[in-house]
C-alpha cells in the first residue's frame, strides 16, 4: 500500500484502545515496522509510557473516549495536523458486556453498544473524510467470533459486533471506489486485560444463575494467544495488495465460524421449500409512492 514520502518514511497509524491488549500489540508492532503511530484511549496515563518507550516524534497519544464524537473528531484532526495524513486506521476499542438479554436494564444496554459501535462509527465518520481525499488507506473494524455468532450471556455484546460488521460491509462498498480498503478482523483468544478489567455485567437474577454456571463444568483449559500473534497477522494484512473483507485470527475461532456458517446452510436448505413459497411477485400497486 501506499507510503509516506521518503523525508517522513513509514505509514501513519491511528489506533484506538492503544493503551493495552491488542490494541498496544498493534501499536508496538506498527512502531517496530518504522511507521508512526497515533495512539487513543482514554488512559493518558499508558498512552505517555508508549510515547516515552519509542522515539517521540514517531507516536502521538491523545487521551480520549471514542463514545464522545465532538472528542473524536477533534483527536482525529489533530492526528492529521500532525502527521500530514493517515495509512491505517484500527477501530479497536472495546469492552465486553456479559449477561442474559433480560438482565440489562436501559443505561447498561446503552452503555454495551456505546463503545462497540457508536465508539466504531464515529472513529469511521471522522477518518472517512481524510481517507478519500488522499485516494487509499486502510481501515480495520476489530470485531470478534461474536459478530458472527453468539451465545447465552453474549447477548448484547454481540448485538453490538452484528451492528459493526453489518455497517462495515456497507461501508467497505462506500469507500471502494475512492480506493479506501475496510477489512472485518474477528480475533479469537488473546491474553488480553479484557478477562482481567475489560468485562462488565448486567444487573444478575436469579432464575438465570444455572446458566451462568453451566460454562463452569468441563470447560478446556485456555489456549489463547499472545496478543503480538494477532499484531503479526495484521501486519501482513496491511501489507496485503488484496485484503479480505473479513479476516478470522486464530483457528480455533475460524472451525468454529466454518461450523455455524454450515449449519445456517443446513437450516436454510431444510426451509427451502417454505422460504421460496413465501414470494409471489406482483407489480406495484397503484398509488403505492404517492405522498
Amino acid at each position: 500500500m501506499t507510503r509516506t514520502s521518503d523525508d517522513t518514511p513509514g505509514r501513519v497509524w491511528l489506533i484506538t484502545g492503544a493503551s493495552r491488549g491488542l490494541g498496544r500489540a498493534f501499536a508496538e508492532a506498527a512502531l517496530a515496522a518504522g511507521d508512526r503511530v497515533v495512539a487513543i484511549a482514554r488512559s493518558a496515563e499508558q498512552l505517555d509510557r508508549l510515547a516515552a518507550e519509542h522515539c517521540a516524534d514517531r507516536v502521538l497519544p491523545l487521551p480520549a473516549d471514542v463514545t464522545d464524537r465532538a472528542a473524536v473528531f477533534a483527536a482525529v484532526e489533530r492526528a492529521v495536523a500532525r502527521f500530514g495524513r493517515l495509512d491505517v486506521v484500527v477501530n479497536n476499542a472495546g469492552t465486553m458486556w456479559l449477561g442474559a438479554v433480560e438482565e440489562f436494564g436501559e443505561q447498561e444496554a446503552r452503555a454495551a453498544m456505546e463503545v462497540n459501535f457508536f465508539g466504531a462509527l464515529w472513529v469511521t465518520q471522522a477518518v472517512a473524510p481524510h481517507l478519500r481525499a488522499q485516494g487509499d488507506g486502510r481501515l480495520l473494524q476489530i470485531s470478534s467470533v461474536g459478530g458472527v455468532a453468539s451465545g447465552p450471556t453474549a447477548g448484547l455484546y454481540s448485538a453490538g459486533k452484528f451492528a459493526l460488521e453489518g455497517m462495515s460491509e456497507a461501508l467497505a462498498q462506500e469507500l471502494a471506489p475512492f480506493g479506501v480498503r475496510v477489512t472485518i478482523v474477528e480475533p479469537g483468544g488473546y491474553w488480553t486485560d479484557l478477562y482481567r478489567s475489560g468485562l462488565r455485567y448486567a444487573r444478575p437474577l436469579d432464575a438465570y444463575a444455572p446458566l451462568r454456571e453451566a460454562p463452569a463444568d468441563g470447560v478446556p483449559e485456555s489456549k489463547d494467544s499472545e496478543p503480538e500473534v494477532a499484531a503479526e497477522a495484521v501486519m501482513t494484512l496491511v501489507d496485503s495488495d488484496d485484503p479480505p473483507l473479513r479476516l478470522v485470527l486464530g483457528s480455533a475461532v475460524l472451525d468454529a465460524m466454518i461450523d455455524v456458517t454450515r449449519r445456517r446452510i443446513e437450516t436454510w436448505e431444510r426451509w427451502e421449500e417454505v422460504s421460496r413459497a413465501a414470494e409471489r411477485a406482483v407489480p406495484m400497486p397503484d398509488g403505492y409512492l404517492d405522498v
